[in-house]
């Protein structure tokens, strides 16, 4: 672990800038590639990173259940694929002059790594202003020219089309998303349970800086991922009479997951844990989805609080420590991680809360 002095939001600087890298067709990384990937940044009290740490410092557990963890000893000097994702309608609309002189930063952002960074604004719908480039002023350009939207701010909608994007990146790269957006949704027709399932990918941060919604009400009306929110179905697991088939809707999926988790305890946490992320989705999108994966999230309200969540974001990412583990239980659904320190003396630990896997790949 090492630490940079230059300020760098994902990625230290490695010396000369290295020749372009081919452009390929396709590489998806997906959650259930069944490696989890954990950056974790360990502070003192006062906010300094500390980077001295090694794997048997930490440690972490997957639905209460101790992992075997690596660490990876060389980060910072991986290729870095990039999208910066601004809300350019709702209120997004009246903070587009503070988007306009990040340029200097950008730089920073990228350093000497091999890189590629993409722009995408939202309204009410996402749209690609800048696809992958290794040309930053081409990135700060499409950033500083943006324009006003239409009312909505589909913030969900905007993250599912950037994450879209970044799968498309080879599968050894790192991943991020700068999510530049006011705190509730607006007008996404993505749902919270595909928000969740879609921002779960092990292998993308996503870092926010958010300004107030207007109203404290913003957002339409979640979607759950699993009904009821109390344990188990009224009548008895897998019970078939007219009142558990109303409440399930039919949906023997559901009604069978609450069954498990009424027996195995760590699939009660799991699935407690996926509606207390879609509750928190409702009423605070970029705090969760930098919960979720391991980002970090600060409030602005002008461009000088911008630049400044943004220089803290910088320094702290050189000195993450990258973890990762194979799930010893890749049931399909939401799982929860914890990552703590063996010895904690005081220091705090940053890292991700939580991964899906895909039904296809898990076990039922």
């Amino acid at each position: 672990m090492k630490s940079c002095a230059a300020i760098v939001l994902l990625g230290c600087s490695v010396g000369a800038a290295q020749a372009p890298l081919p452009m390929p067709e396709s590489a998806p990384l997906r959650a259930e590639t069944n490696v989890v990937m954990v950056p974790a940044l360990v502070s003192t009290a006062a906010g300094q990173p500390v980077f001295t740490l090694t794997a048997a410092d930490f440690r972490i557990t997957d639905d209460g259940v101790e992992q075997k963890l690596t660490l990876d000893e060389e980060t910072g000097g991986e290729p870095l694929a990039l999208v910066v994702a601004v809300e350019t309608g709702g209120g997004g609309a009246r903070k587009i002059g503070s988007y306009g002189n990040l340029s200097a930063l950008l730089g920073a952002v990228v350093g000497a790594v091999p890189h590629r960074i993409a722009v995408v604004s939202f309204d009410g719908a996402p749209k690609l202003e800048e696809d992958f480039t290794e040309d930053v002023d081409a990135v700060a350009g499409a950033i500083h020219n943006l324009k006003p939207g239409d009312k909505g701010a589909a913030i969900l909608d905007g993250l599912k089309f950037s994450v879209d994007l970044l799968r498309k990146q080879p599968g050894n790269w790192r991943r991020a998303i700068l999510l530049i957006s006011e705190t509730n949704d607006r007008g996404s027709e993505t749902g919270m349970d595909e928000a969740l399932r879609t921002i779960s990918d092990t292998n993308t941060a996503i870092y926010s800086l958010a300004f107030s919604s207007s109203k404290a009400d913003a957002g339409k009306e979640a979607s759950k991922i699993f009904q009821p929110n109390t344990p188990g179905p009224k009548g008895g697991c897998m019970a078939q009479d007219a009142d558990t088939k109303a409440e399930y809707g039919g949906n023997k999926g559901a009604q069978l997951y609450d069954c498990l988790s009424l027996l195995a305890p760590p699939l009660r946490l799991a699935k407690m844990a996926a509606i207390a992320m879609t509750d928190k989705l409702e009423r605070n999108v970029p705090e969760t989805v930098a919960e979720v994966t391991g980002g970090e999230y600060f409030k602005f309200e002008d461009a000088r609080g911008l630049q400044r969540g943004l220089v803290e974001i910088s320094n702290h990412v050189p000195n993450r420590y990258m973890l990762s583990f194979h799930p010893e239980l890749p049931r399909a659904g939401y799982h929860v991680v914890a990552l703590s320190l063996r010895d904690g003396k005081g220091l705090r630990v940053t890292a991700r809360s939580g991964y899906w896997v895909d039904g296809a790949q898990g076990q039922p």
